[in-house]
């Protein structure tokens, strides 16, 4: 008796989970965390507002969802002032990465990211048989002339860069993307993740026309919304590009009660305002932690800090071990020489207390 026949490429591929969830951790720890910060989550929650049309809608659960979104899709073009055609929406950015390398790359392509980068991404394109050329950081911004010069050099379909970014938090202005754009070799798209823009500092994103088909770009209610759990990605891009993704996305993969919730959310801006001041409040609180302590907070223009431990990437796993060790979630970035870092969400005043009172514990303990 044989078993599935996988294909070559399936069959060559490591079984790999980019992040290790806090749930998983602590099944093996046989104890909760007691301060969650270290998923990037947005630990405010969604809109009260959100919250009610979600359960609302879940005595409607036993629909299908909308295969179309359309009343979401009219409400975010509404926002951003395109047409409903320029929208996709899909299972969060990562599902919408999924859907556009399986559009794009195939065996062989060429694909330009940076080293130390989002890596679900990089799982997208080795799934579908891509070739990752990696782009190293300028010191602690992702390289944009770099990376189009590489992008020139290998002939990519595909650049992936995160404004904000994630692991380290730092973003580039709105004019330095669009000398990006218009830098593009001809044939090569521009992925320009945008997961952390609602909560990055006025004039990060930049002006682009829904319609130029060099870049297309990516937004969460993950993030600033607080919905990570529910799902809702969209895209923003020309409509040939858009309407490709009809060809093969899961027209069904929008659950009916993350519609109503994301559509929701969306009209509750003066919620997303608020949100926004309370993360603020809370990147200034871990800077303060940090200095208190002898570590370097970069700067952040997320919901998240990441923290410069002094020294190189085994001290800050060290550091990273002992703050688990006391009930504290963090993660930190995977590459030198970013990984001499820890990286810790936005909390609440409870959750900042708790890590305030481990870190130096966890400090004496890993230089001990």
């Amino acid at each position: 008796m044989t078993g599935p026949r996988y294909t070559p490429l399936a069959e060559s591929l490591p079984a790999t989970v980019p992040f290790v969830g806090p749930e998983t951790q602590e099944r093996a720890r046989h104890r909760p965390f007691a301060a969650r910060l270290g998923a990037n989550e947005n630990v405010f929650g969604p809109s009260p507002n959100a919250i009610e049309a979600m359960a609302k809608a879940a005595r409607d659960v036993w629909m299908y969802g909308d295969p179309e979104n359309h009343d979401l899709r009219a409400a975010l073009a509404a926002h951003h002032r395109v047409g409903p055609e320029n929208i996709v929406v899909g299972e969060g950015i990562d599902g919408l990465l999924g859907y556009l390398v399986r559009l794009l790359v195939g065996p062989g392509d060429a694909v330009v990211t940076s080293d130390g980068a989002y890596p679900t991404f990089n799982f997208h394109v080795a799934g579908f048989g891509g070739v990752l050329h990696k782009v190293p950081y300028s010191g602690d911004h992702e390289d944009p002339e770099a990376l189009v010069a590489t992008a020139a050099a290998t002939g990519a379909k595909l650049i992936y860069l995160a404004n904000p970014d994630n692991p380290l938090g730092s973003w580039h202005d709105a004019a330095t993307i669009t000398r990006m754009i218009d830098a593009l070799p001809d044939g090569c798209l521009l992925v320009l993740d945008e997961a952390y823009v609602d909560l990055a500092p006025d004039g990060t994103a930049p002006e682009i026309d829904a319609d130029d088909p060099r870049v297309i770009r990516m937004r969460t209610f993950s993030k600033g919304y607080g919905m990570a759990g529910a799902r809702v990605g969209y895209a923003v891009g020309a409509v040939p590009l858009v309407t490709a993704f009809n060809k093969i996305r899961n027209h069904f993969g929008m659950c009916r009660i993350s519609q109503a919730g994301a559509l929701a959310a969306l009209a509750d801006q003066a919620y997303l305002s608020e949100v926004r001041t309370r993360v603020a409040a809370a990147r200034h609180e871990l800077g303060r932690i940090a200095r208190l302590n002898g570590l370097s907070p970069l700067p952040s223009a997320t919901n998240f800090v990441t923290m410069d431990c002094g020294a190189d990437g085994a001290f800050a796993r060290k550091v990273l071990g002992e703050l688990i060790a006391r009930d504290i979630f963090v993660r930190m970035p995977f590459v030198a020489p970013h990984d001499r870092s820890i990286r810790v969400s936005c909390g609440r005043a409870e959750d900042l207390a708790l890590f305030a009172a481990a870190l130096p514990e966890a400090l004496a303990a890993a230089r001990g």
